[in-house]
C-alpha cells in the first residue's frame, strides 16, 4: 500500500504558475500509476493528468493540455504537476491518487484509484 500526500497549493494570481507535489512512502510507489484530479465547489471530481510508473507514458485532459505538465522523480518517490497560465476557474482542491494496475481506458475514472491523498487547495485570483 501507498499513502500519497499532496503539497504545493496556495494562492496565485491569474496567469501565474504553481507546482504541486505528490509524495508517498514505500519503495513500491515508483511502480504505481499516479493521477491528478481536482474538485471545485459544487462540481464533480475532474481528471487532469496521469503518469505511468516508468514515467514514460502520460495522459492529459483536454482542459489542461498545453498548460499542465506531469512528471515524476522515482528516486524521490514524487510526482509533480506543473501548472502554468492559471485561470480563476482552476480554483479547486487538487488530489493525487495512485493505483498499481489501471488500463489506459480507465485512467480518467476516479473510481479506479484506490489510494488518495487529502488534497491541497489552489486558489487563483483574477
Amino acid at each position: 500500500q501507498v499513502q500519497p500526500v499532496e503539497s504545493g497549493g496556495g494562492l496565485v494570481q491569474a496567469g501565474g504558475s504553481l507546482r504541486l507535489s505528490c509524495t508517498a512512502s514505500g519503495r513500491t510507489f515508483s511502480i504505481y500509476t499516479v493521477g491528478w484530479f481536482r474538485r471545485a465547489p459544487g462540481k464533480e471530481r475532474e481528471f487532469l493528468s496521469a503518469i505511468r510508473g516508468n514515467g514514460g507514458t502520460t495522459y492529459y485532459a483536454d482542459s489542461v493540455k498545453g498548460r499542465f505538465t506531469i512528471s515524476r522523480d522515482n528516486a524521490k518517490n514524487t510526482v509533480y504537476l506543473q501548472m502554468n497560465s492559471l485561470k480563476p476557474e482552476d480554483t479547486a482542491t487538487y488530489y493525487c491518487a495512485a493505483e498499481y494496475f489501471i488500463t489506459a481506458q480507465a485512467m480518467a475514472d476516479p473510481a479506479e484509484y484506490h489510494y488518495w491523498g487529502q488534497g491541497t487547495q489552489v486558489t487563483v485570483s483574477s
